[in-house]
This record gives structure tokens, C-alpha cells and sequence, in this order.
């Protein structure tokens, strides 16, 4: 008795290219399944099929082929009746989140099932500890981080207990400790007879629990159905985020001498000469009457820093970064923007400076078409008709999203609108971009290009080139982000900025990284081994390069 899918195609309704090829797999009792390819390639779309929101919700779209759900036709099943096997997290938290209230959410799915009041009060609490999310309960949702959100919506699935559960991005938004701790809870419910299914870029987390099956998929096919080794062979590291003993294993084997991808060029620690274009002096901030999440904060941001800002769900990243752009104003101390203080400064005017990418685009775009919503950030700060329709032309090649100018922003996947948000401010030319969380819903290839177009151009700016961005700073739990693009890393635990500095310092305190929750990736791994030999970090590709030349000359 499992989850069989066979022959299954789809083509969404506004959409004449089909999202499924005649896909057949099947997912099984007491194994992890992890669903792995690039943005697009029909992932979100098969787990869509498997609980029934194609066709029930997802109307008008032409689909064939069958689904068995433990040996029944899930086309012959309503979604209360699936829902009760199949238990869906999907990419976005706030999709998913409707209560105001924490202990209301995981509440949600049991009292729609009937169950008694104690019996839903037992599950809540058990499903809590499960996912170590008591201090959560009673809390607001909307005041919750969106790794909170992560782990209260995923708390409001196990808590109905389905016969299987299908993750789409479960670690996108959550710190890596919290998604080693998350992955660690789907090993102990496969281990317990539940059919687990993951669709994750983070392959290399997903990995560590050993999944007993992965399917590889491009352009709506299959192309690989087996086990963990198959598919990194399989797999193209120029698409999917491998490994890095992998990755340098490939590059090697392709007897590349030199380092084959785009290798920022950082600035070490010369920005120290330019005037501050941000500087936090010594900032606390509350929100309302609460207690105070911000202490004493204080750094600066000068041309050419391009800074990577980690630390733990909930430590206050996004409060910190929301002060740069007024949306939050200090309770105490000063934020300056470019020398001037921002309390004496609107949101349009320091958006003329500072643009900033939310980690959820559905709290950014509105528009009907994509070309008026990259439009409109330009035009409000009074940027020509013709410069604006230049940048957008150059937003779209830069995310990967060249023919999207017509289409609706919000009938895009989520990585694709995540993607358009970002391309929404790279039109406004900011003198800073902040971005948080910028490789959620992004496979390796779609957010390299865009990290690689984006960090080229501080480069440039910070010469005072015109047309160019002059500093980056990007919130992230990707641990090889930083590794990769930073050179600065400010880490954030409890409001407090504990460390900053430069990655090839920060990134060797494990006690730092213990109480950042940040776990050592075999990139940073591989790093940190050459340090002795007088390399700086850099991605897995390039590592693989420099390593041939290195051995060549030992």
C-alpha cells in the first residue's frame, strides 16, 4: 500500500506547454523520497496531483493519468478525504497559515476532523515537543519570523497524523539547525511507517538522513528514479547544488585546469576608507509594548562590503535589515543613511538609496503584469521612461526571466516570483540592495546567475561607477552563500550582533556557529582545509581548479 503515480500529465489552464510529461513513481511506506531538479521543472506540480488541489483547486487544466493514494483513485477522493493521508507543507508558510494564533493553527486541521478537546490539546502539545516549538504556543502568527511559520505550519500537519507527508522546500525558510532538527523529525516518521516525500534544493541536508529514494526531474519528465548515489551521478552540478567533494570530483573529471565558474572579486577589508552609506549606532527596537529584540546595535555599510547576515530563526535578521530601509524606526540609538538620519527621512526617500527585497514576494507584488510591476518602483522615484524600460530589460535577463514582461506575476511558481521581487528593485539601480533570503524557491543555477550579475556590479559600483549597485547585504541560512559571495559575515543570536568580520575568521568558530545554529557544510569544510595554504573561500567549482593547479605544483 503506497502513494503510485502512473503516466501522469498536466498542463495548467493558462499555459499551452505541459508542466508533466507522463510521469510514473511511487512512494513508499517507511522511506524518504526526496524530489529534487530545477526551478520549474514540475515538482511542486506532481505534489499538487498527489493531493488533489489539481484538479480541484488548480481548475481548467488538462490532465491524464492516475494517482493511488493506499490503493484508492485520489480522483475519486474529495480533499477533506485526502487530506486525512496525505498531509501537504508547501513552499510558502504564510499560504498555509490561518489562524492568528499558534496553538489555533496546528488546532485548524483537528477540529475540522471532529476530534474531542482533549484529544486535540494532547496532540498539540506532543506535535510542540516533536518539533521543539513550545515557546511558540500562544503566540501571534503574524509576529512570528517565517522559520516560526515553517515549523507552526508543519506542527498543524503531523498533528492530523497522515499516512504520508509531502514537503515542498520545508528547509527554504529555516535555520540549519532547525532544518537538521526537521529532517531528523521525517527520519523518525518514516522510520515509524510514514511515506515521506521532500522537494528540496538543499540536497546535501536532505542527504544526511539517508532517503531510501530520489527522483531526479527536468522539464516535467522523470530522468532519474533510484537511489542517493544514482543521483549525484546523474545530476548536473551546474543546475543542482551537490556536495562539494562532489562538485570537485565532476569539475575534475571534465580536466578543467582553472576555476570554471564566476569567482567574485572581493574587496577584502579595504571599504574602511569610504564614507558609511548605512551606519547603525548602538539601535534597540521593540515592537509595540514587548520587550526589546534589538540591543545595541552598531556596524556600517561602505562601498564594496558585500555581507552575509546569519544567525537562528527568530534572532531578529529581518528587524535589523528593516531598519535600513525605515520600514522599522530605532526605539533607541541612530540608523543614518547616507550620513543623515533616517527618523528625519520617509520610505521614499531612503528607497532612493536602500532597496529591499522581503523574503515572501507575495508581500511585494500586486501588479497585473510583470513589466508594470518592475515599473514601479522607477517611476515613483522619478526615473525616465527610457531608463526604466532599459532596467527592466536588464532585471529579467539578470533573473533568468527574459520573456516574463507580459505575464501575470502572481500566476508565476513562487521561485519565479520570488526571482520578479527581486528584479522589482534590481529596476530602481539602489546605491545598496538588501535582500532577505534571496535563494528561497531558487535551484543552483537560477540564483547563481543572479548572485553572480548582482555581486559583479557592487564590485563596480563601489568605484563609483554610474549604474551600479555600491554595497550588498543578504540575510541567508545558506551557509555556502556566504561562503561563496561574502566578504563579511554579521551574525545576529537573540538580537545581539555577536561577530563581524570576514568569513575565513567568523566561519572557524564552532562555538559561534553552534550558537548561530549554523552547521558546518562540506564546502565550508573544504575551505576551511585549504586556509593553511594561503586560499581565501570560494565555491566548490573553483576549489576543484585551484586544487589541480596546487597538486600540479606540490
Amino acid at each position: 500500500m503506497s502513494i503510485v503515480v502512473s503516466h501522469l500529465s498536466y498542463a495548467y489552464r493558462s499555459h499551452t506547454e505541459q508542466a508533466l510529461h507522463d510521469v510514473s513513481a511511487e512512494f513508499r511506506p517507511r522511506e524518504v523520497t526526496l524530489i529534487a531538479g530545477a526551478s520549474g521543472c514540475g515538482k511542486t506540480t506532481l505534489i499538487r496531483c498527489i493531493n488533489g488541489l489539481i484538479p480541484q483547486s488548480y481548475t481548467g487544466g488538462q490532465l491524464s493519468g492516475q494517482i493511488m493514494l493506499f490503493g484508492q483513485d485520489n480522483s475519486k477522493l474529495k480533499l477533506a478525504d485526502i487530506s486525512q493521508l496525505v498531509g501537504t507543507v508547501l513552499q510558502g508558510p504564510e499560504r498555509q497559515i490561518v489562524a492568528t494564533e499558534v496553538n489555533g493553527e496546528i488546532a485548524f486541521g483537528l477540529e475540522n476532523l471532529g476530534l474531542a478537546r482533549e484529544e486535540i490539546r494532547s496532540r498539540i502539545q506532543h506535535t510542540a515537543a516533536l518539533l521543539h516549538i513550545e515557546p511558540l504556543l500562544g503566540r501571534q502568527t503574524f509576529l512570528l519570523s517565517d522559520g516560526e511559520k515553517q515549523k507552526v505550519a508543519l506542527a498543524g500537519v503531523l498533528a492530523m497524523r497522515p499516512r504520508a507527508i509531502l514537503l515542498d522546500e520545508p528547509l527554504a525558510s529555516l535555520d540549519p539547525e532547525s532544518g537538521h532538527e526537521t529532517l531528523s523529525v521525517m527520519r523518525e516518521l518514516a522510520d515509524a511507517g510514514i511515506a515521506v516525500v521532500i522537494i528540496e534544493h538543499r540536497i546535501e541536508d536532505v542527504l544526511d538522513i539517508k532517503p531510501e529514494h530520489c527522483v531526479y526531474m527536468s522539464a516535467g519528465r522523470v530522468i532519474y528514479d533510484g537511489d542517493a548515489r544514482g543521483l549525484l551521478d546523474a545530476a548536473d552540478w551546474r543546475e543542482m547544488k551537490l556536495p562539494a567533494p562532489v562538485i570537485i570530483r565532476k569539475v575534475r573529471a571534465e580536466k578543467s585546469t582553472t576555476a570554471p565558474v564566476f569567482q567574485p572579486a572581493l574587496r577584502g577589508g579595504d571599504s574602511a576608507r569610504y564614507t558609511p552609506l548605512i551606519e547603525y549606532q548602538r539601535v534597540g527596537f521593540r515592537y509595540d509594548d514587548g520587550p526589546e529584540v534589538l540591543h545595541d546595535a552598531t556596524f556600517a555599510v561602505r562601498p564594496g562590503d558585500i555581507i552575509a547576515v546569519i544567525g537562528p530563526n527568530g534572532a531578529g535578521k529581518t528587524t535589523l535589515l528593516k531598519h535600513a530601509i525605515g520600514l522599522n524606526r530605532p526605539t533607541r540609538g541612530r540608523v543614518l543613511i547616507n550620513q543623515q538620519d533616517s527618523a528625519k527621512l520617509s520610505v521614499a526617500q531612503i528607497a532612493r538609496t536602500v532597496g529591499y527585497v522581503f523574503q515572501s514576494p507575495s508581500h511585494m507584488l500586486f501588479a497585473p503584469t510583470v513589466r508594470e510591476e518592475l515599473s514601479f518602483g522607477p517611476h515613483n522615484i522619478g526615473l525616465d521612461p527610457r531608463t526604466i524600460e532599459a532596467n527592466i530589460t536588464y532585471a529579467l535577463s539578470a533573473v533568468s526571466l527574459p520573456d516574463s514582461a507580459n505575464l501575470a506575476p502572481l500566476a508565476l511558481s513562487f521561485g519565479q516570483q520570488k526571482r520578479i521581487s527581486i528584479a522589482s528593485i534590481l529596476t530602481m539601480n539602489p546605491r545598496v540592495l538588501v535582500m532577505d533570503e534571496p535563494t528561497t524557491g531558487q535551484d543552483y543555477a537560477s540564483y547563481t546567475h543572479f548572485m553572480n550579475d548582482i555581486v559583479s556590479r557592487v564590485n563596480a559600483g563601489a568605484d563609483r561607477k554610474a549604474g551600479f549597485y555600491e554595497a550588498l547585504i543578504f540575510i541567508t541560512h545558506d551557509l555556502d552563500l556566504g561562503i561563496t559571495y561574502a566578504n563579511r559575515i554579521i551574525a545576529v543570536v537573540d538580537g545581539i550582533i555577536v561577530a563581524d568580520g570576514a568569513p575565513e575568521d567568523i566561519l572557524r568558530d564552532q562555538a559561534l556557529l553552534m550558537r548561530s545554529h549554523v552547521r558546518a557544510t562540506s564546502l565550508l569544510q573544504a575551505n576551511t582545509s585549504l586556509l593553511g595554504r594561503g586560499m581565501r573561500f570560494m565555491p566548490a567549482a573553483s576549489l576543484a581548479g585551484m586544487t589541480r593547479v596546487l597538486d600540479d605544483n606540490a
